[in-house]
């Protein structure tokens, strides 16, 4: 994607740190650093770690050979997996791993996960939206690091994937405290690897993940120099909420859209949008600009006749699933609603695993069924009721009746809400949040909402100092998509968070196959590429970021 003459500027730009090999590092430690196979079996004492657990131990280590070559090529590194001891015997252990290189940068990075987590994320992945050309962060040489937030999950094993919510500790730990437990339990064996502690630390995470990263900035804003946050699910049990909503909207009858219809919409709403950034690319720029109406796919008389055309109970539903909502009704975290999905401009009702499926919802579930309803139906088992054999499907978020109070204490746990960062700023905390704007599982409005919340608390200025919101246009929810994006995030947030330079005009590149490495400026939200009309539409330097 990158030429070798941009990698190498791009290099000058941020200097990496000289890696510290663990001889060196012996003279300064205030303890001889470890072999790997010395942290076999290492008790983790309790008192390591802030919140409260039974200690914890290695349960395995090994030495990794290096592999692959150039950007893919990642150095030798020990891998530690361990397992940190519940209060509570009747809850499950967090299960964590770590990989120390032998070539340390003297940082450290931890990974947030995703969806309902309990599984532990890949230590060689990259940050959210990362370039892959750079590097991911292990063969840079963090020390990186994550957890499966408490419990452990078969692989899709959707049936009971929040079945760990019946525990109160295991609840508590998904919703942030696995992550402390975890980050606190990294330092440790950092320490009695190399016999010292990390000079930076930062966090990533997408989704869920991107939930995480949010949660680390506000409840523990000195454990991490810079976090990156990707398409944060910030306000999880309002997104539950939301889920429900869709889910009953779906259920209507002869609301539901067959995939030829969901084609269909996609299709228009571009034909309708797309084009009005300057160029057609595929890709709606101007979001909040695009006011599709499905109307216009109305079929005679309003009856189903086919897949060229939606019904009216069609088109209410499209436009209920990208309308925002109100849930009529308090909620302990504050949050009054949710803001829709950009169904009618830009995002895709089909995409796979992530849209609306190939039929209603209906018990039982299973994949062929909109992953709002999958979602929704482990919460209102789990999570809410803690009755495994309740249809979830029969719960209206809307009117949830016995279980309001039940919905609102969830919220006060699960919604990282809270928009004062001061503490995170004074830390000399960096974030930066990154949403694409054609998401069909967690709305960027959502992120913009968090946004706009951030700096009408702390001052606009304030904001700048600490905090940038990139809306990517074309992009979704990680996958594939109309846009598919890649930066260099972390040698972003390395650059802010170590030299001060914030972010200057960043530059994203498609990495779809067909795009042929077409760029675009990133632009801060709310700003949105416009193609200036002189120049090559793929390059970058031909768009201005404008506002609507």
């Amino acid at each position: 994607m990158r030429s070798a003459l941009v990698r190498a500027l791009a290099a000058a730009v941020v200097a990496v740190p000289a890696m510290v090999s663990l001889p060196a590092t012996a003279g300064a430690a205030t303890a001889p650093p470890s072999t790997c196979e010395e942290l076999t079996e290492l008790a983790i004492p309790a008192d390591a770690l802030d919140l409260p657990t039974s200690g914890g131990r290695v349960t395995e280590t090994k030495t990794v050979p290096a592999t692959g070559t150039g950007s893919g090529a990642i150095g030798e590194y020990c891998q530690v997996d361990a397992e940190l001891f519940p209060v509570d015997p009747e809850a499950p252990n967090i299960e964590m791993r770590i990989a120390l290189p032998a070539e340390w940068n003297g940082k450290a990075m931890m990974f947030g996960g995703g969806g309902y987590d309990g599984a532990i994320p890949s230590l060689t992945d990259n940050v959210p939206f990362g370039d892959a050309d750079e590097g991911v962060p292990l063969a840079r040489g963090f020390a990186v690091f994550a957890s499966d937030s408490g419990h452990q999950l078969a692989p899709n094993d959707w049936n009971h994937a929040g079945a760990f919510a019946m525990n109160d500790e295991a609840l508590r730990n998904f919703a942030a405290d696995a992550l402390k437990k975890t980050r606190d339990a990294a330092m440790f064996l950092i320490d009695e690897r190399y016999g010292s502690q990390p000079r930076r630390s930062y966090f990533a995470g997408a989704s869920s993940g991107g939930r995480e990263a949010l949660a680390v900035a506000q409840r523990w804003p000195r454990d991490f120099d810079g976090v990156i946050s990707g398409a944060p699910a910030w306000n999880a049990a309002t997104l539950d909420l939301w889920f429900g909503h869709m889910t009953q909207i779906l259920q209507r009858p002869g609301a539901f859209l067959s995939r030829e219809k969901q084609q269909l919409i996609y299709d228009r709403v571009m034909q309708s949008c797309d084009g009005d950034d300057g160029v057609r690319d595929g890709v709606i720029s101007d979001e909040a600009g695009c006011d599709f109406d499905p109307k216009v796919l109305r079929c005679a008389g309003g009856k189903d006749r086919g897949p060229t055309c939606l019904s009216d109970a069609q088109v209410k539903a499209v436009r209920d699933l990208s309308s925002p909502v109100k849930w009529g009704y308090k909620l302990a975290s504050g949050e009054r609603g949710y803001p829709g999905t950009p169904f009618l401009s830009g995002a895709d009702l089909s995409t796979p695993g992530l849209g609306i499926g190939s039929r209603a919802p209906a018990h039982p579930l299973d994949f062929t069924a909109a992953f709002a309803a999958l979602f929704w139906d482990q919460w209102a088992k789990y999570f809410i009721t803690r009755d495994p054999d309740f249809d979830g499907l029969k719960l209206d978020p809307l009117t949830p009746g016995k279980w309001k109070k039940r919905i609102s204490e969830l919220t006060a746990l699960q919604d990282i809400n809270n928009p004062d960062l001061t503490e995170f700023t004074k830390a000399g905390g960096k974030l930066l949040l990154v949403h694409g704007t054609a998401d069909p599982t967690v709305s960027h409005r959502s992120t913009a909402q968090y946004y706009q919340r951030v700096r009408a608390t702390m001052g606009a200025r304030a904001t700048s100092k600490f905090l940038r919101m990139y809306a990517i246009p074309g992009m979704g929810h990680g996958g594939p998509a109309a846009f598919t994006a890649s930066w260099d995030s972390l040698s972003a947030i390395q650059r802010w968070s170590e030299k001060g330079i914030a972010p200057h005009e960043p530059v994203v590149t498609d990495i779809n196959p067909a795009a042929n490495g077409r760029t675009r400026p990133l632009c801060e939200y709310p700003e949105w590429p416009r193609y200036n009309g002189l120049g090559d539409p793929d390059r970058a330097e031909n768009f201005s970021c404008v506002r609507s």
